[in-house]
């Protein structure tokens, strides 16, 4: 069974910097999409950054500058680099990628990792 695979969230100080990484487990064939989300409490979770496998990226434009996503398509993982964290950062991130099981899947399929919390004191 698929599964993604978070790391890298804490508690950093406001202007500090924090890397997650994403990788999935299992057998799979391909990925498409990869990318991050986030859902801060009480609010709807909301797109960070997207990166496709050609390396195309998507940013919302309140982290544009100050984070970073990147793909090592031999590992099948992506990092996202954030610095200059602020304290509207805080939430709950969780990786998303859209994987294609074996070669002869006509589509992909949607997964979700299990959320890493990333905290940013003032």
């Amino acid at each position: 069974q698929v599964q993604l695979v978070e790391s890298g969230g804490g508690l950093v100080q406001a202007g500090g910097s924090l890397r997650l990484s994403c990788a999935p487990t299992g057998n799979i064939f391909s990925i498409n999409t990869m990318g991050w989300y986030r859902q801060a409490e009480g609010n709807q979770r909301e797109l960070v950054a997207t990166i496709t496998s050609g390396s195309n990226t998507v940013y919302a434009n309140s982290v544009k500058g100050r984070f970073t996503i990147s793909r090592d398509n031999a590992k099948n993982t992506i990092l996202l680099q954030m610095n200059s964290l602020k304290p509207e950062d805080t939430a709950v991130y969780y990786c998303n990628a859209q994987i294609r099981l074996t070669k002869w899947d006509p589509f992909d399929r949607n997964y979700w990792g299990q959320g890493t919390q990333v905290t940013v004191s003032s």
